[in-house]
């Protein structure tokens, strides 16, 4: 009996040890969540969440069973088509850049989808396309759209953000859908990969009803390897879902530039999401323009956060909601910001990179594309890439390509193009352009309308076919010298871009997207023929049918015809005998 008690004892003893060292394994993946509020030069709100899960597992070799905070559906997605890295935004607006300053995170309008994908993935284009239509599943979104005709291979201008052994430019493939519409239906499985879902955290400001009645509102997804430590023998894969919503407090607040999160979210912070090892809100308290002073934040912030972002120097107020102390108070926490003197609009901020684009020229069948390419940098010069993707129905004359710096030609020091194919592929170009100090750039391209056929034709032609945004990535000089700041401290984008050195800083800008018309039939006339024709059959089909079917009778002459009758009706009346 001693015996048979030992042997029940061991196994006990091994699954308590289990039970102990359970949590300690779990442990290999972490959430942290953050909220950046920026106040904007033009009054407005930059509302960005970032939710950064990082787990420490080897997706790619497929022995991954058990997902704790890593949403399965993506795991299980980059463990069976051998992604590397997979970046997808979904954006209804554009980011003024010239008025709201560099983002955090700029997306082009519509849909971007940009994937590099392992050097073990045999068919990259058959991959591409089953994950587009997989990501089309997920999201609720017109990915399933993405084909050849809208898909390129950049060679320079998207590299690996993550861990990356090559840079073999065919394993990556770039599309955009400029007409995609971003609704509740997007968003709604973009927050179920949530590990608190929107129930606690900062997720539960994530109000669709308040987010979509914004000025600009970007969501993402980005997946990557990381090195898991410092010496980087082991490999951990990250995912950040992040949001970015502009407010325009100015016209909702009654001519007033104040805001809280009440105002902005219709709600308030009550708790952490317990899955978060950080949950913090960051507030952007720099001063504006060369005055002190000018914001005021309630409650008083526990910390205050200093670093150099982007050439600008920020001061960040930081909220941090798993600290005991910050809802001792109240059992919500309501951030609010007031300006304490108003802001002379008239200076605002001019960035040191920003573009546009428009197309030019009459009738329908020639026209021109332009963009210009600003460096408002005082003295520094610094070379930029420039993607251009056009659809194939936009014929390009590439001997037509001009660029054109203070009066003088401009030539690029790099240049990609590869011809479209009429429904197959579109148009690629890229160049590598210097810009030097305090010039505008123009490029133009003359470019001939193409005539589609009838069925290739959107059912509301006459609105216009879609041109993705030109794609700006450079390094740009800082004004202000950069100092290595903590990573664990600073929020957001600053390990996502990191900066090489302290002198320069990655930024990625995005055009506006064209609308083009294109020669378009007059869909009305297959009507008016179709509405002559049936006219035309109806009279003479009913004349015919009328005369091969009527049956005609013979009637015999009558006595009197009706002018007799009636006048022997008068004769009645009268008294006289009839005729």
């Amino acid at each position: 009996r001693g015996g048979g008690g030992a042997m029940l004892a061991a196994p006990l003893l091994l699954l308590l040890l289990l039970v102990a060292a359970g949590p300690g394994r779990a442990r290999r993946d972490a959430l942290r969540e953050e909220l950046l509020l920026s106040p904007l030069p033009t009054g407005d709100v930059a509302a960005t969440f970032q939710f950064r899960t990082r787990w420490d597992a080897d997706l790619q070799r497929g022995a991954v069973s058990h997902y704790r905070l890593f949403p399965k559906a993506l795991g299980r997605l980059v463990a069976a088509l051998g992604v590397r890295e997979l970046h997808l935004a979904l954006t209804q607006g554009f980011w003024r850049t010239r008025t709201w300053g560099q983002p955090p995170l700029q997306a082009p309008a519509g849909a971007e989808l940009w994937v590099w994908f392992q050097p073990t993935v045999t068919d990259v284009d058959k991959a591409w396309k089953e994950l587009s239509n997989i990501l089309s599943g997920i999201f609720c979104a017109s990915l399933n759209f993405i084909d050849s005709t809208n898909t390129v291979t950049p060679t320079a201008s998207f590299k690996p953000l993550g861990l990356a052994n090559g840079t073999d430019h065919h394993l990556l493939r770039y599309a955009v859908l400029p007409r995609e519409v971003v609704c509740t239906e997007n968003l709604t499985p973009w927050k179920k990969l949530l590990p608190c879902g929107s129930k606690a955290g900062l997720a539960v400001l994530l109000k669709a009803e308040r987010l979509f009645h914004s000025s600009y509102h970007s969501q993402a997804v980005h997946i990557r390897p990381v090195c898991r430590d410092d010496s980087c023998l082991a490999v951990s894969w990250e995912l950040r879902q992040t949001l970015t919503v502009v407010f325009d407090t100015f016209a909702s607040g009654q001519g007033k530039k104040d805001w809280s999160l009440f105002k902005m979210f219709s709600r308030t912070l009550t708790d952490a999401c317990p899955l978060a090892s950080q949950s913090k809100v960051y507030v952007d308290i720099s001063p504006k323009n060369k005055e002190k002073e000018l914001l005021e934040v309630t409650p008083p912030p526990a910390s205050v956060h200093e670093a150099v972002v982007q050439g600008d120097k920020k001061t960040y107020a930081v909220y941090d909601l798993l600290s005991p102390s910050l809802f001792n108070t109240s059992r919500s926490l309501n951030v609010q910001l007031k300006w304490m003197r108003p802001q002379d609009s008239s200076e605002l901020p001019t960035p040191i990179l920003h573009a546009q684009r428009y197309v030019s020229g009459y009738g329908l069948h020639t026209g021109e594309i332009s963009t210009l390419i600003y460096n408002t940098h005082p003295y520094r010069a610094f070379p930029v890439i420039l993607l251009e993707t056009v659809p194939w129905y936009l014929r390009l004359y590439v001997h037509t390509l001009t660029i054109i710096t203070k009066g003088k030609e401009n030539k690029p020091s790099y240049i990609h193009y590869q011809p479209a194919q009429d429904r197959r592929r579109p148009h690629l170009l890229e160049m590598l352009i210097q810009l030097p100090a305090n010039s505008v750039t123009k490029i133009t391209i003359q470019f001939e309308r193409a005539l589609l056929k009838w069925t290739e034709y959107t059912p509301d032609p006459n609105h216009g076919f879609y041109v993705s945004s030109s794609v700006l990535s450079a390094l740009v000089p800082s004004v202000i010298a950069m100092k290595d700041v903590d990573v664990e401290q600073s929020p957001l984008f600053t390990s996502l871009f990191p900066s090489s050195d302290g002198s320069s800083y990655f930024v990625r800008l995005y055009t506006e997207p064209l609308l083009v018309n294109l020669p378009t039939p007059d869909f009305s006339m297959p009507y008016n023929v179709i509405c002559l024709t049936c006219t035309v059959v109806a009279v003479c089909y009913g004349s015919f049918y009328n005369l091969l079917t009527r049956t005609f009778h013979v009637e015999e002459p009558s006595r009197g015809g009706l002018a007799k009758r009636l006048a022997n009706i008068i004769r009645k009346f009268r008294g006289v005998p009839p005729l």
